[in-house]
């Protein structure tokens, strides 16, 4: 598959619900209909990465621009422990390695609509990411 986009999302819900990859996969299977999960990683309060979709499998995570990305979710609204920032950092770095051409960004990014994950992926990235 070639992934053009890492995408950075929030669950919005409750900063201090902790939520796991099988509640999220709950609610797009029972919620939305959907086949599974959406996204392809979740990232608890604690910082555990949980995997999501497998990469092969096209997210449903943003609309118009699923193909070509790989969606990771960040449990929370708008306040993200320390061990969810260092999580995002250790994921994305692992993706952009084996997709060196993805853009780092948020939903926000591509969805005006959304503020989603009310922070500025592309900003952070550009402090975080290791050459």
């Amino acid at each position: 598959m070639d992934i053009k986009r890492l995408i950075v999302h929030c669950s919005d819900s409750p900063n201090d619900l902790d939520v796991s990859a099988e509640d999220i996969h709950n609610w797009h299977v029972n919620d939305n209909g959907w086949d599974g999960i959406g996204y392809h990683a979740v990232i608890r309060r604690s910082g555990e990465i949980e995997r999501g979709r497998p990469h092969y499998w096209q997210g449903a995570h943003v609309a118009g621009y699923n193909n070509g990305s790989l969606g990771v979710c960040l449990i929370g609204r708008d306040q993200f422990t320390d061990e969810q920032l260092a999580a995002l950092r250790e994921l994305l770095t692992e993706w952009h390695h084996k997709y060196p051409k993805a853009e780092v960004m948020g939903h926000c990014d591509l969805d005006p609509n959304r503020t989603c994950p009310n922070f500025d992926v592309k900003a952070w990235w550009d402090k975080e990411v290791i050459v």
